[in-house]
């Protein structure tokens, strides 16, 4: 039998305090989600002046980096590449700014910006990972 560790609630407050903490020292009007390793939703803050829109897709962006276990980045990097069809992939969102949560080597979540830049979305989503 196998073990995985995964996100309690302290785990996943400290990740959304830690990245909003970054949205707001940029002055960056970002939407910040934190999903399990299933892509389910664990956390959703949408910073005062953030698109609705920005909710929905840092969403997708967490829920693709959990599912995909890696950096939303990847897929847009193939896609700006050249490979449009991956734009039709199911249940992937081709953008920036989706970071799994790795811990022992296991992919036990993801977090997921979307608001501003894509480097900058990704940035967001880092600090809140590496806060864990």
């Amino acid at each position: 039998m196998q073990h995985k560790a995964v996100l309690s609630h302290t785990d996943v407050r400290r990740i959304l305090d830690a990245a909003c903490v970054q949205a707001r020292q940029n002055d960056w009007e970002v939407a910040i989600a934190v999903v399990d390793d299933g892509g389910h939703p664990l956390a959703l803050a949408r910073l005062d002046g953030c698109a609705p829109i920005g909710a929905y897709i840092a969403s997708e962006k967490a829920r693709s980096a959990a599912l995909g276990r890696r950096e939303t980045k990847g897929y847009e990097d193939m896609v700006n590449g050249g490979r449009t069809a991956f734009v039709g992939a199911p249940l992937i969102t081709p953008l920036e700014g989706g970071v799994p949560i790795i811990v022992d080597g296991q992919v036990v979540g993801a977090v997921g910006v979307s608001g501003v830049k894509a480097q900058q979305d990704a940035q967001v989503a880092k600090a809140g990972v590496a806060a864990l």
